[in-house]
C-alpha cells in the first residue's frame, strides 16, 4: 500500500509497533532506532509518533543555548550528574551545527557525557541541524515526544546560539536556559540575537573566571530594560495584551566543572516548572503544538510539490518567477491552488 500523507504502509506500521513496544521496554537499541527513524523522517517514524505521542506529556522539557564556549556541554554533563544522584532519569538531545551540503554534523557526540552513556537512565543523541533554521533539527520535536514517552524525567535540548534565529529553542522546551561566560562581551550580542528575550533562566558560567559577579550584575541590569517576548514572539508589554506578564528571568552563577552552582540551577529549573504548571494546555506546551503541526505541515507541502503528478507545474513556476514574469507571492498562491484543487 503506498504511503501518503496520513497513510502508513503496513509493512512500516508493523515495525514501528515493534521497535515502540521495545523502547518502552527500556531497550535503548531499539530507542535508538526509532530516533534514527524520527531524524530521517520514515514512514516507521511516522506511525509510531502516532502510538507514542499520547503517553508523552509527562516529561520536563529544558532547552540549553548560547554562545560557543559557554560551556553548555560541560553543564549539561554536570546537571546529568546532579540528578542521577538523586535518582531521576534524563535525556540529551545535543543539536549540532551541520554542513548545509552533506547534512553532517560538525560537532558530533559530546565527549564530556560519554561518562553517562552505560548508565541505562541516561540516554544521549546528537542531532545534525541538516541547514534547518533556528539551530534546532526539525526532528527535535518528534524525538522529544519520543523519549517524553520512554519515560525520562528531564530531557536537554542542547544548541548552539550563535544567531538571532536561535530563539527557537524556546518554541522546543518548556524552560529556556541561556548561557553566558565571563568578560567575553555577549551581554550585548545575546540582546542582539534576541536569546535573553526567550530566556527563562540566564546562567553564567565558568563563575570561577575574574569578572564572573561583574557579568551577572550586568545581565540583572540589562534584563530589566529588555521586552519579554511571549512564547508566541508578541512582546509581553504590548499594551493591548492583558496576559499575566512574566518575571524578568532569574540570573545564576554556575562552575561546571567542579559542579559550584549547578545545585541551584536544578532547583531553579524545577521552580520555573512548577511556576508554569497548569494542564496540558501552558503557553510553552501550545508554542511547542503549534511548532510541530506547521512542521509537519510545511513537510506535507513540500512532498506535494515535489510529487511527479505536480513537478511539471511546479517547474514551470519556479522558470517563471526567476525570470520575472510571475512574481513569488501569485505563485505560491497559484501552487497552493492546484494542491487544493487536486484534493477537492
Amino acid at each position: 500500500m503506498a504511503g501518503g500523507p496520513g497513510r502508513v504502509p503496513v509493512d512500516s506500521a508493523t515495525r514501528a509497533t515493534e521497535l515502540s513496544d521495545a523502547a518502552l521496554a527500556g531497550d535503548r537499541r531499539a530507542l535508538a532506532r526509532l530516533l534514527t527513524a524520527v531524524e530521517n523522517r520514515t514512514p516507521v517514524a511516522e506511525a509510531a509518533l502516532r502510538s507514542l505521542y499520547p503517553r508523552a506529556g509527562r516529561a520536563h522539557l529544558v532547552g540549553i543555548t548560547g554562545p560557543p564556549g559557554a560551556g553548555k556541554s560541560t553543564l549539561v554533563a554536570a546537571m546529568i550528574g546532579q540528578l542521577r544522584s538523586a535518582g531521576r532519569s534524563v535525556a540529551v538531545i545535543a543539536v549540532d551545527p551541520s554542513s548545509p551540503i552533506t547534512g553532517g554534523a560538525l560537532l558530533g557526540d559530546r565527549v564530556r557525557m560519554q561518562a553517562y552513556a552505560s548508565d541505562p537512565d541516561v540516554f544521549i543523541r546528537s542531532m545534525a541541524a541538516r541547514g534547518h533554521a533556528g539551530g534546532l533539527a526539525s526532528a527535535t520535536g518528534a524525538a522529544a515526544s519520543v523519549l517524553d514517552a520512554a519515560g525520562f524525567d528531564l530531557i536537554f535540548i542542547e544548541t548552539v546560539g550563535t544567531g538571532q534565529s536561535e530563539v527557537e529553542v524556546a518554541a522546543a522546551a518548556d524552560t529556556t536556559v541561556v548561557l553566558e561566560a565571563p568578560e567575553m562581551g555577549d551581554e550585548v550580542q545575546a540582546i542582539k540575537a534576541g536569546l535573553l528575550e526567550v530566556a527563562d533562566l540566564v546562567v553564567v558560567n565558568k563563575g570561577d573566571r575574574p569578572g564572573a559577579q561583574r557579568t551577572a550584575a550586568q545581565l540583572r541590569a540589562m534584563l530589566v530594560t529588555v521586552p519579554r517576548a511571549g512564547r508566541d514572539g508578541r512582546d509581553a508589554r504590548d499594551a493591548t495584551d492583558d496576559r499575566p506578564r512574566p518575571k524578568q528571568p532569574e540570573v545564576l552563577i554556575t562552575t561546571a566543572s567542579s559542579g559550584d552552582g549547578v545545585p541551584a540551577l536544578l532547583a531553579a529549573l524545577d521552580r520555573h516548572r512548577a511556576a508554569m504548571a497548569g494542564g496540558p494546555s501552558t503557553p510553552a506546551r501550545l508554542a511547542r503544538a503549534e511548532a510541530q503541526v506547521w512542521a509537519i505541515l510545511g513537510d506535507r507541502l513540500r512532498a506535494q510539490l515535489h510529487d511527479e503528478n505536480r513537478s511539471g507545474l511546479t517547474s514551470e513556476v519556479m522558470a517563471a518567477v526567476a525570470e520575472h514574469r510571475l512574481d513569488p507571492y501569485s505563485a505560491a498562491d497559484r501552487l497552493l491552488r492546484d494542491i487544493v484543487a487536486g484534493r477537492a
